[in-house]
């Protein structure tokens, strides 16, 4: 949520502040702004979108100067409108700020300021940041900064510029991403690198109640007592190109199609002769033993792979596993100890709830293993271990390369534990890791041949209502259809556990209901049959998803879509692509903003 760049440098800001908000624009955000210094800081700010802003800029034109800040909003206090959108100038106008996060006790920090004199334009919490800077300000930029952090309670992260130090731009952070660019004779701040890869591709993350000070030949680093710090740089490999549409419609689909090549970059540099290596993580015997259960912990699609993974955990590795919302999770005074091993999965890295759920998880003793897809994320760098997914920047707010790879990393951590456990047998470890990998040219299989799936998304994509219904992984799978249809084309979805039809959710079948059932699981055909006639019966649409083992189905549905010959267990990753693709192309039909669906954002870092 929101999005924060910070520039300084030899070139004028304001035209790269406004490329870097565009890059941002995935985030999720209601209103925009930029502020300059130019002997004062000049500021320029709209609710809307980005383009308003370009707009009321010229631009960027409008603005001159080599120092500068810019925020997209996603309001949290405040409407959005011109005077909420950020940066905030503090009562005399030698300070700017802009902030992601909430502040927790700004309605008493308003109120003492007010009590001194102090004058507010906005209804947002972040304006009390600029209005404190200007009061603890004596003269020590930095020595104003910590104070400040010593009585700011929740999260942020903030950039800040001040006509008392015209060459710089400062950063603070607590509990809410923030990365540090480096570039030759300019320096950045900002939400995500996708906003300064044009510029830079050695970064630094600014740690909790860390300040920056960044000048054009400059990066120092202070720790929240002010004493300077030294930061280890880190190379970003991700290539502008990625974070780029490439010439097609919408970040989304380009990000479908970029999936075989996210699920080989996940899965095959950790095949070797046959073996599964996890990077840095020590699996072995010893340890492995140890372990009495397992917690999977993720937010919406990232739940969803968990609950793939539980599946798949549970079948072959014979350990309880949890799949539990971090949000739930955080709560629920949780049952786990230091024979618990924790999987924390986040594409970004950064959600808040997951975030909080491996705080707690590690403060009670479990191991903790990250599954994100961001290099040197917060999740990542506080995590006992971490799995990179290898995804490669993911821009559309509905995620896609982002799922499967997560389902993917859970796949060969499943395995590698199975393996370690002798819970499997040599030949079934061999088959399915064979599977796993040729996985990628199953999933170009399905991608080079989407006349179906275009055909039956525009049939359907008057609907108010479908459903999705399916037994074993693929109730698992139908839950994260279900998720990508609602929030990219606005239809109710709902995803059903099969044999629960006649458990109440029938009674909502009537004529032309469409109902998705995923049928790929062989072992229970003759159940889902069943579900199948019992939908029909009432009248209601059934569009099948089957396997080719599972194909007689078509007997006795209006419509299917097929996946290629797989084996049971993976049909997940091949049911997800297919229903990706049917979301994308109903939400197409409709005319929805694919990429920036209403009320959504990218990356959630407040709960």
């Amino acid at each position: 949520m929101c999005g924060i760049i910070g520039y300084t440098g030899t070139n004028q800001a304001a035209p790269i502040l406004l490329k870097g908000l565009e890059r941002l624009e995935y985030r999720g955000y209601d209103s925009s702004g930029i502020a300059v210094i130019n002997e004062k800081i000049d500021l320029i700010k709209s609710a809307g979108k980005i383009k308003v802003l370009e707009q009321k800029t010229d631009g960027g034109k409008k603005l001159s100067g080599v120092i500068g800040i810019g925020h997209t909003r996603w309001a949290t206090h405040g409407v959005p409108s011109d005077v909420n959108s950020h940066p905030h100038l503090s009562a005399d106008g030698n300070f700017a700020i802009v902030h992601n996060g909430i502040i927790e006790n700004f309605a008493e920090l308003r109120a003492e300021l007010s009590s001194k004199g102090y004058k507010f334009k906005s209804d947002t919490d972040s304006e009390v940041i600029a209005q404190l800077i200007q009061y603890y300000y004596d003269g020590d930029m930095i020595s104003a900064l910590c104070t400040v952090m010593s009585k700011i309670v929740g999260s942020y992260a903030v950039g800040i510029i001040s006509t008392y130090s015209p060459d710089s731009v400062y950063a603070i952070r607590k509990d809410n991403p923030l990365v540090i660019g480096l570039g030759a004779n300019e320096n950045f701040i900002a939400s995500d690198f996708a906003a300064a890869l044009e510029y830079t591709h050695n970064f630094v993350q600014l740690g909790d109640g860390e300040i920056a000070k960044l000048t054009s030949r400059s990066a120092l680093f202070f720790d929240a007592h002010g004493n300077r710090m030294e930061k280890t740089p880190y190379r970003v490999d991700w290539d502008i190109s990625q974070a780029e549409k490439g010439g097609y419609p919408h970040f989304m689909l380009k990000e479908i199609y970029e999936q075989p090549r996210a699920l080989t970059d996940t899965v095959r540099p950790r095949v070797k002769n046959s073996e599964i290596i996890l990077d840095k993580i020590a699996f072995d015997a010893r340890n492995v033993n140890l372990i009495d259960k397992i917690d999977i912990i993720g937010c919406g699609s990232a739940y969803h792979a968990g609950i793939v993974g539980k599946s798949f955990i549970e079948k072959y590795c014979r350990i309880r596993v949890n799949c539990v919302l971090a949000s739930e999770y955080i709560y629920s005074d949780p049952i786990t100890d230091n024979r618990t091993l924790t999987l924390i999965i986040s594409q970004s890295g950064e959600t808040a709830d997951t975030l909080a759920a491996l705080r707690l998880a590690k403060k009670m003793g479990a191991h903790t293993i990250a599954i994100v897809n961001v290099v040197e994320s917060p999740i990542a760098r506080e995590a006992h271990d971490v799995l990179y997914t290898h995804a490669g920047p993911e821009i559309a707010v509905a995620t896609t390369k982002g799922y499967t790879t997560q389902v993917a990393a859970l796949y060969l951590i499943g395995l590698k534990i199975a393996k370690i456990k002798h819970t499997v047998s040599d030949a079934r470890y061999s088959e399915m890791l064979d599977e796993l990998i040729n996985l990628p040219q199953k999933v170009e299989q399905i991608l080079n041949d989407t006349d179906s799936v275009k055909s039956y998304a525009a049939k359907y994509s008057s609907q108010h209502c479908v459903f999705f219904i399916g037994r074993g992984t693929d109730y698992a799978a139908s839950l994260e259809g279900a998720l990508k249809l609602k929030e990219i084309s606005y239809i109710h979805a709902e995803a059903y556990a099969a044999g629960e039809l006649k458990h109440g959710t029938i009674s909502l079948v009537e004529k032309g209901t469409v109902t998705l059932a995923l049928i790929t699981q062989s072992a229970l055909y003759n159940k889902m049959l069943s579900n199948v006639k019992a939908v029909q019966s009432r009248n209601g649409t059934v569009l099948a998803i089957a396997s080719q083992a599972n194909i007689a189905i078509e007997d006795n549905s209006d419509g299917m879509l097929t996946i290629p010959d797989c084996d049971d267990d993976l049909t997940p990753i091949l049911t997800a692509v297919v229903l990706q693709l049917f979301a994308y192309y109903v939400a197409a039909e409709r005319g929805c903003d694919i990429d920036k669906p209403r009320n959504l954002a990218k990356s959630v870092t407040v709960e």
